[in-house]
């Protein structure tokens, strides 16, 4: 029987893993396993095989690839985004520019509620077009797989409305899409803080539970938006309902919102850029994942957060976009890739580690994705040529993807 897809003369191919890893921690982030002068076969979907051009014992497939000089990748995971929106915010990017804080954006009608009154103003259908042009985008940098949140909506049927929308990309694109409840973003100028978290708890969480509309329920634990007292009922709230948490945790203070994200068991805390030595204690305690969203920290001009005593201190680290139209305005994982080795001192191991096998296990699909694994989905990206993996962070500016392989397919090939 012959392949549908056969890739020789791989340069490197890179996260051979013969099984499927745990999350990977500490030290174990600095090994990134590469096959030099590699083949890699797929059929029906999955990878099938691999190994070294000299083991290949037949080239009979449907379509052979000869990837002399480039490296093959997994997909990138993208275990953080809000890539569902209306419209950009450019003008508040002009805002930052002239000295205007956060805070004093959204005192002017800026964030995230700006993205929540665009929202509320067009149909399903027109924000799925929009969307999707967003989700092509991504695919054709290198992400396979991805988390999208509501969070623009704040009303009952918004919030379902960008969920219907996110649920649709995973089914009408390549892309492996899971969905997360985040109502609590934002305190609508409609309803007091108490109103309002009675209606996420009341109303929306059993509406989106109803539609199984979303995997998971975020909250915005922070200074102005929500405390860890109130982040704790909420997620205890979407739990109920089968919706484990994952918290925006520590972006602008010190909030708590890393203790509260242990507290629930959150698979994830992301953000991190104000955390200390007694957050990372309380991480060394549990399940959760630190996420760090280099992303947010350089458009906003945060602090980046603290990876390398992440590692230190034994602990994993996943990295995500946070693609937003507010703070992150970027799905591009090889820029991600990029600041973390550049702003956060990470190896190119480590962010490649972090931003693949990491990032699917913060999205709890690992045994299908995040590394070269046989029988794993065949999310695979073809790069240019490159001297090396580390070209991709190296060279930031550049587009270094050129073929991108889906679900067993290609989805984007060489110009």
């Amino acid at each position: 029987m012959a392949w549908d897809i056969l890739i020789t003369n791989i340069k490197g191919l890179v996260q051979v893993r013969d099984s499927t890893p745990n999350v990977l921690s500490g030290g174990a982030m600095a090994e990134l396993p590469i096959l030099e002068n590699a083949f890699l076969a797929i059929q029906n979907g999955v990878i099938v095989d691999y190994g070294s051009m000299q083991s290949l014992s037949s080239t009979t497939s449907n379509e052979v690839v000869d990837a002399s000089n480039r490296f093959v990748l997994p997909s990138f995971v993208d275990s953080h985004t809000h890539l569902v929106f209306a419209a950009s915010r450019e003008e508040e990017f002009v805002m930052k520019i002239k000295g205007a804080s956060y805070a004093e954006i959204a005192a002017r009608g800026g964030g995230i509620l700006n993205s929540a009154q665009k929202l509320q103003g067009i149909s399903e259908d027109e924000l799925f077009e929009r969307s999707l042009k967003r989700a092509i985008e991504i695919i054709k940098t290198g992400t396979g797989a991805v988390e999208i949140k509501s969070g623009y909506g704040l009303t009952v049927n918004d919030e379902l409305k960008m969920l219907r929308v996110a649920r649709r990309l995973g089914e009408q694109t390549p892309l492996k899409v899971k969905t997360t409840f985040l109502g609590a973003h934002a305190v609508p100028k409609s309803h007091t803080k108490s109103d309002y978290i009675q209606l996420i708890m009341q109303e929306m969480i059993p509406a989106v539970a109803e539609e199984k509309l979303a995997d998971y329920i975020d909250v915005f634990c922070e200074e102005g938006f929500f405390n860890p007292d109130e982040t704790e009922m909420i997620a205890e709230e979407g739990k109920k309902f089968g919706m484990r948490p994952r918290i925006h945790a520590n972006q602008l203070h010190r909030s708590g919102g890393v203790q509260v994200g242990v507290k629930v068991n959150a698979i994830s805390v992301d953000h991190l850029e104000n955390i200390g030595r007694e957050e990372i204690e309380i991480l060394q305690n549990s399940q959760t994942i630190p996420t760090a969203l280099p992303g947010a920290a350089f458009f906003l001009n945060l602090p980046f957060p603290p990876a390398r005593d992440i590692i230190n201190a034994n602990l994993p680290l996943a990295i995500a976009s946070d693609f937003n139209p507010g703070s992150a305005p970027s799905g591009n994982m090889s820029l991600m890739i990029a600041l973390a080795c550049i702003k956060m001192r990470l190896t190119p191991e480590e962010a490649f580690n972090a931003t693949t096998v990491n990032t699917a296990a913060a999205m709890e699909i690992l045994n299908t994705h995040g590394s070269i694994t046989k029988g794993k989905v065949a999310n695979i990206s073809i790069t240019k040529p490159m001297s090396s993996l580390a070209y991709l962070p190296y060279s930031f500016g550049t587009q270094l993807i050129d073929q991108v392989i889906l679900n067993g397919k290609f989805v984007l090939r060489a110009e």
